[in-house]
Formats: C-alpha cells, sequence, structure tokens
C-alpha cells in the first residue's frame, strides 16, 4: 500500500453507496461510461483506481444536493479510494485533479466530501515542505515560548502606506511579534506595495537597532509569478520577515513557486475556504487540503479561531489547528506548520486555543482585541499575554485577571464566547 495514495471520502448516492465508489473510482482512473477495449485486464491491476473500505451509514428519502437521478432512497456511506503512485506520480496539482476533480460531478453522487488523505513516501519527499516551520518562525520573531502575538492592519483598505507604517510604529512600540497585511490589501494603486513595504520596514528596522527585537510583518505579495518573485527581492533587500499569500488564489503550483524561491517564511491565508468546506455535503475538509499546502511550503497556515466570527464550530477549528501540527504523513518527514488562529480574537479565547492544541506553538491574531482594549493597543496585547500566563498557571483567566488590570479590562470589555 506505501506505492499508493488513498483518498476517504464521505458520500450518498441514489444508486448505492457500493455502486456510486465503483463509478468514482472508474472514472477516476482507468474507467469512462462504457468498457474500453484497451481497458484490459492487465491494465486495470496495473493502473485502476481501488475501493479499499466501503461502509454504509444511513439512508435518506431525499438527497442532500440537486441530483438527475432519483430514487425512494438515498444511501450515506464512507469510502477509501486508492490509485497507485504511478499513474499521476508526485506531482501536488495532479494528484488534487485525482482525489478533488471531476468526481464531485457524478450523477451517481448526490453528496460528497473528501475527508481526508493519505500519502506515501514518494509523494512526501518529492515536495520541499514548510522552510521554516514553527521554529524558524520562532527564532525569525525572538519568541522562544509562549503563542506568538500578532496582529492584522486595520481598516483592511483604505490606509495609504504611509498611515499603514505610522500604525505599525505604533504597534511595534507595544510589544506586537507579527503583523500582516490584510488579504485584501496587496498591490493597489492607493498603497502600492513597494511604497508600503519601504515605509514600514524603515519602522521596523529602526524598531530593531533600538530594542533588538524585530516584529514580523507578513507583506501581501499575491500576484503573477513574476509579480511575486520581484516583490519577495525588495522585502529581502529591506530586511522584512515574512512573505504573505492568498493560497486559494495562487494554486499549488504557484504556491510551490514561491516556496521554492521565498528566503522568507510563507504565510498562507486560506480566504474563500467557505467555498470548498462550508457545506457538509460537497467539498473537501481542511484536515485533507492542508496537507497538500503544506506539501506545496505553506509555513504558516490560517485556521480560523475558537468562538470566531464565522460559522465554523470550535471543534471544527481544533481539528484544523491539530492538522497543521500532526506529521503529514506516517512516512517521510513531518513537515509541520504553524496554526494561525484568527477572527473575532480576544483575551478569552487565548487559554481554548492553547487547550485545542495541547501546546502554545501557535499564532494568536487578533485586531479588535488589541486595538479595541479600553487602554489601547499595548494593553491590550499585555492583556493577551496575560491570558496566555493564566493558562500556563492552570489558573482561569477570571482569577488571574484580578492582579492583572490590563486582562481584566480585556474581560469587561469583550464578551466572552
Amino acid at each position: 500500500m506505501t506505492n499508493r495514495i488513498r483518498a476517504t471520502y464521505e458520500i450518498e448516492s441514489p444508486v448505492g453507496v457500493q455502486q456510486a465508489a465503483e463509478v468514482l473510482a472508474g472514472e477516476q482512473s482507468t474507467g469512462t461510461f462504457v468498457r474500453l477495449a484497451a481497458e484490459t485486464d492487465e491494465l486495470r491491476d496495473r493502473s485502476a483506481a481501488r475501493i479499499e473500505h466501503c461502509v454504509v451509514t444511513g439512508e435518506s428519502p431525499t438527497p442532500s444536493l440537486p441530483c438527475r437521478i432519483t430514487a425512494d432512497r438515498y444511501e450515506r456511506g464512507q469510502v477509501t479510494i486508492s490509485w497507485p503512485i504511478a499513474t499521476m506520480g508526485p506531482s501536488l496539482p495532479n494528484i488534487l485533479a485525482t482525489v478533488a476533480g471531476n468526481l464531485f460531478e457524478l450523477a451517481e453522487l448526490s453528496a460528497i466530501r473528501l475527508l481526508d488523505l493519505h500519502l506515501p513516501r514518494e509523494v512526501i519527499e518529492a515536495n520541499p515542505g514548510p522552510r521554516f516551520g514553527i521554529a524558524g518562525t520562532r527564532d525569525l520573531m525572538g519568541v522562544p515560548e509562549g503563542p506568538m502575538i500578532g496582529t492584522i492592519i486595520k481598516p483592511s483598505v483604505g490606509l495609504s502606506a504611509a498611515e499603514t507604517a505610522s500604525l505599525v510604529r505604533d504597534l511595534a512600540e507595544a510589544g506586537i511579534d507579527f503583523i500582516k497585511d490584510d488579504e485584501l490589501q496587496s498591490n493597489g494603486p492607493a498603497c502600492p506595495l513597494e511604497d508600503r513595504a519601504n515605509e514600514v520596514m524603515a519602522v521596523l528596522n529602526a524598531h530593531a537597532d533600538r530594542t533588538g527585537k524585530k516584529v514580523m510583518y507578513a507583506f501581501n505579495i499575491t500576484g503573477e509569478i513574476d509579480e511575486m518573485s520581484r516583490r519577495l527581492d525588495l522585502l529581502e533587500e529591506l530586511g522584512a520577515t515574512c512573505a504573505m499569500v492568498s493560497l486559494q488564489s495562487l494554486g499549488l503550483v504557484g504556491l510551490r513557486a514561491l516556496r521554492e524561491r521565498s528566503p522568507l517564511p510563507v504565510h498562507g491565508h486560506r480566504n474563500g475556504w467557505g467555498l470548498l468546506s462550508r457545506s457538509p455535503h460537497i467539498g473537501i475538509s481542511f484536515p485533507a487540503m492542508q496537507k497538500l499546502w503544506r506539501l506545496a511550503g505553506a509555513d504558516h497556515l490560517h485556521v480560523n479561531g475558537i468562538g470566531n466570527k464565522f460559522t465554523e464550530s470550535d471543534e471544527i477549528v481544533a481539528e484544523a489547528a491539530r492538522a497543521v501540527q500532526t506529521r503529514v504523513s506516517d512516512e517521510g518527514p513531518a513537515f509541520t506548520a504553524l496554526p494561525v488562529f484568527s477572527s473575532g480574537q480576544t483575551a478569552w479565547q487565548v487559554a481554548p486555543s492553547a487547550e485545542a492544541l495541547g501546546n502554545e506553538d501557535f499564532l494568536f491574531c487578533a485586531g479588535g482585541g488589541i486595538m479595541s482594549h479600553p487602554d489601547g493597543p499595548a494593553a491590550g496585547i499585555r492583556s493577551l499575554r496575560q491570558a496566555a500566563e493564566a493558562y500556563r498557571l492552570g489558573r482561569t483567566v477570571e482569577s488571574h485577571a484580578t492582579e492583572r488590570p490590563e486582562l481584566l479590562s480585556a474581560l469587561t470589555a469583550f464578551k466572552r464566547k
């Protein structure tokens, strides 16, 4: 089995789970709607996908999604399909085309969701993986322990390069570890990346010269391949320590090209993720997709946040965060990455984030939780560090806050989630 890729799906079908699995396996390997003369038994043995596991878990009187084939009942189940690595090689885009390609459109499926992937050593070792990961990011930030505390430039758009740098100066003085561009801000005429990078790095380099701490700023360099390459040259020249990209805009090929070229950690933002994940009836789970992003080279991956402002439950967020820190495969390098909690985060969510992971190796990004603190951004940052301290001491944030005014103000100002 080590030379085969395995994908596990949850499916629903008007023709039954077993038959639907057979159609899926055929369509995504050697078969089509009719048996071909060239599709010999020997060829099938060598190249066809196989059904490794198939179990019925329930049924429904109606289809979960529009379905051209009608039936009295729609059977649900879980199936695992495997493919020989020889048919597509270790290429990530071609693996994705195999395990998450035309199968979503099959008429025999009234629901299908990719749950997980098992990738053999050949795939792992043929791809670069994160260059920096958790340890390398900590070294660059100068944060040897505890959660790394970050924030996002807000308003997302509308600030000039000079105004962005002014905000960065305040945040650096306040003691932040990490700042990132919003995904909506890359290289618009109102705030060109070159101007923004020059202004921001002048501030951060001066701060580092004075204090010895260089705040990590993730510049959003998302763009065409040659544009991103030029932007990396600029960031390296200016002494920047992180490049951010929108993962789904780049795709796996763009991400790997960036990883191969980048001397900086790659901060992966998953904006648009809900399109693939929000429905329980169709799409891809984060534990499956993040393996491909890590293999392509993402050092940091957004996982949403506990008590977030979006639709995902805390359980889904916790599963996503743990997945990023789990070995990408039981074969080959671990390729772990840094989970990034964000979305409506305040001092209330620091301890639950650490509890979800069982460690403090994460980046905790709070926008309003820092900048809207009643006593200012510096107090907001201290409140988050104090919340982390409470977790390490095994204390509740409420009891810890009785002796720490910044934390008490944060707990009072922000709603518990």
